[in-house]
């Protein structure tokens, strides 16, 4: 999406001009005329970054920038002060009113568009920073779910590792499902047709806040909370915005004790990019010989993201009865790598979870398969009493 710029100018010329000179370069443009109407517009519109004149009648460039420091919703957007002031006394005072740089008129145009681009790049750095940081004191656990390729049963496991989790602790359990175009959890737990990952992945990445993430997550009868992925293929395209994956994880992970991430059959970049953010790794494999190779050169791509490979769990799941489903000896031989669970096919108990929309671990807790996935949940609870 087309980043905003707000220009706050009590010159007409200036706001015409320069308002010219940035759309030309592809940016969107507000402008307000004094201090007053450019809070309003700041508060209201929340731009990308402001451009502020010094010298207006009713509130200077100074005042209006410690308003804007002092407000939630723009306290970290990039302020450029724009002005002819051209005193050393003058920038300091705008420094310390909380101005990220400072630029004098006239400015040639690509002088102009290299400090706003400056300012841009800076802001979603500040954004992860603050997220990590929100992650960091919240101690959320994350977990990812994913597999070397599709019709594993990703999206299964993720919805009953969630639901493990929550009846082991009752604690607040987000499930998202981060495949746009590829979505199915919806029609499993009853909540078909939700945009909201759409919605956060079209936007602008400034846009993924925690207070925005925590609106959209829709609550499950189950106790758990859940995003949704859409299952037209036309939103696959989605999938690129890899820096809003990051903000959009980093969000999550501070918004709960447990979140659960399905991440699809594929390793694409939006993958590679959340797999370290993740606490736990958790990856899907069967017991063929294709499935197994291509689950090994998984295991060495993420080892290849700097994470260690003894950290992630692979979890054999035998989704049908069949004889030509190896026994998982074979498949840990194979595979080079300790298989931590191992699930017994249940075909009959999914599909009647899925007709009462809820994890089939809450509806059918004693089955085998369901204590199977249980252990997975301990598992992931042991780790978190070690660390």
């Amino acid at each position: 999406m087309t980043e905003k710029v707000l220009i706050i100018d009590d010159d007409v010329d200036t706001l015409r001009l320069v308002g010219l000179m940035l759309q030309r370069q592809g940016y969107q443009i507000s402008a307000a005329a004094n201090g007053e109407q450019g809070l309003a517009k700041a508060f209201e519109e929340k731009p990308d970054v402001i451009l502020l004149d010094v010298m207006m009648p009713d509130l200077d460039g100074y005042e209006v920038t410690r308003r804007l420091r002092k407000n939630p919703s723009t306290k970290n957007t990039p302020i450029l002060m724009f002005t002819a002031k051209t005193q050393l006394d003058d920038k300091v005072t705008g420094f310390e009113a909380g101005v990220d740089d400072y630029l004098t008129k006239p400015t040639h145009p690509a002088e102009l568009q290299a400090h706003i681009h400056a300012l841009m790049a800076r802001k979603s750095p500040k954004k992860t920073e603050e997220l990590a940081t929100a992650l960091h004191e919240h101690h959320a656990r994350t977990v990812g779910i994913l597999s070397s390729r599709g019709g594993l049963g990703v999206s299964t496991i993720a919805t009953n590792v969630a639901g493990a989790l929550y009846s082991r602790t009752h604690s607040d359990i987000i499930l998202a499902e981060l495949t746009p175009g590829q979505g199915s959890l919806g029609w499993d737990l009853g909540l078909p047709d939700h945009k909201e990952l759409n919605e956060l992945l079209s936007g602008k990445a400034v846009e993924i806040t925690r207070e925005r993430v925590d609106s959209v997550l829709v609550p499950h009868g189950s106790g758990i909370r859940v995003l949704l992925a859409s299952e037209d293929p036309h939103d696959i395209h989605l999938t690129n915005q890899v820096d809003h994956y990051e903000l959009l994880v980093l969000a999550l992970a501070s918004l709960a004790s447990y979140v659960i991430l399905d991440l699809g059959g594929v390793l694409l970049p939006f993958v590679e990019k959340v797999l370290p953010l993740c606490t736990d790794r958790i990856v899907i494999t069967e017991g063929t010989p294709s499935t197994i190779a291509q689950t090994k050169n998984l295991i060495e791509d993420i080892a290849k993201l700097g994470i260690d490979p003894a950290g992630v769990s692979v979890v054999l799941n035998n989704r049908i009865r069949s004889d030509t489903q190896m026994p998982w000896t074979e498949v840990q031989a194979s595979l080079g790598h300790e298989i931590a669970a191992t699930l017994t096919p249940a075909p009959e108990m999914l599909i009647a979870a899925a007709r009462i929309h809820t994890p089939a671990i809450l509806s059918q807790s004693t089955n085998i398969t369901s204590q199977q996935i249980l252990k997975v949940a301990d598992q992931i609870l042991e780790r978190e009493k070690v660390k």
